[in-house]
């Protein structure tokens, strides 16, 4: 069974009982990625780490390079 088959089914079955819709698949996914890097900064700074942006601090040494 797809995600999407899932989905539909969970949604009829809702819709059955007068319960509310659940959120279509991938939804939250922004937000689930945004938590993550949420909790990993948050844990570089116990752990006594800057809190950096790793791959934004590469494109941006890249984007000034001299030419």
């Amino acid at each position: 069974m797809s995600i999407t088959q899932q989905h539909v089914l969970d949604t009829y079955r809702a819709r059955r009982l007068g319960e509310p819709a659940p959120p279509a698949p991938g939804a939250h996914d922004w937000q689930v990625v945004r938590e993550w890097r949420d909790e990993r900064q948050f844990r570089a700074v116990l752990a006594g780490r800057p809190a950096r942006h790793r791959f934004r601090d590469a494109l941006n040494r890249w984007r000034r390079r001299p030419t």
